[in-house]
C-alpha cells in the first residue's frame, strides 16, 4: 500500500464555496473582488470552520454588501475550477432575493447586475459554463 503524496495535485480537496444567484429584472448580480477587479463572479464566499453552506452564503453577504438572502432556495452545484486559486471548486449556489440595495464593502471592488451578454464583463467560468446557462434554461435571464 502506497500513500499519495499530500501535495499532489490529484488529492487537493476541492475549495468549497457557498454563492448567490440574485436575479432583479432579468439581471444577475455578480461582484469583483480586490485581488482580480477584472473578473466577476456571483458574490459568497467560504464556510468558516462548522459552517453549512446556508450559513456561509448569509455571513458572506452581510459582510461583503451589507444585505441579508430572502428566501433563498438551493439551485445547484458547481464542480469547476476556481478562477482566483486556480485548484478544484466545489460550490453551492442557492436562488435568493436580498434584504435591501447590496453595497460593495470588505474585498471587494466592486458590482454589476448583468445579462450576461455584457462584452466589458469577464465571469469567472463557473458562473459563465454553468450558473447562466442554467438561470437562462429555468427562465430567470433572457437569452
Amino acid at each position: 500500500m502506497t500513500r499519495e503524496d499530500p501535495m499532489s495535485h490529484d488529492t487537493v480537496a476541492p475549495l468549497l464555496v457557498a454563492a448567490a444567484a440574485v436575479v432583479s429584472e432579468g439581471r444577475l448580480l455578480v461582484v469583483s473582488k480586490k485581488a482580480a477587479p477584472e473578473v466577476f463572479y456571483l458574490p459568497g464566499g467560504k464556510p468558516d470552520q462548522g459552517e453549512d453552506a446556508l450559513e456561509a452564503l448569509t455571513r458572506e453577504l452581510m459582510e461583503e454588501l451589507g444585505v441579508s438572502p430572502v428566501g433563498p432556495r438551493f439551485l445547484t452545484e458547481v464542480e469547476a475550477v476556481a478562477a482566483l486559486e486556480g485548484i478544484p471548486m466545489r460550490m453551492t449556489v442557492f436562488e435568493a432575493g436580498i434584504s435591501h440595495e447590496p453595497q460593495p464593502a470588505a474585498e471587494l471592488a466592486g458590482m454589476r447586475w448583468i445579462s450576461g451578454h455584457e462584452t466589458d464583463v469577464t465571469l469567472a467560468p463557473a458562473v459563465r459554463d454553468h450558473v447562466l446557462p442554467l438561470l437562462r434554461k429555468n427562465g430567470l435571464i433572457c437569452e
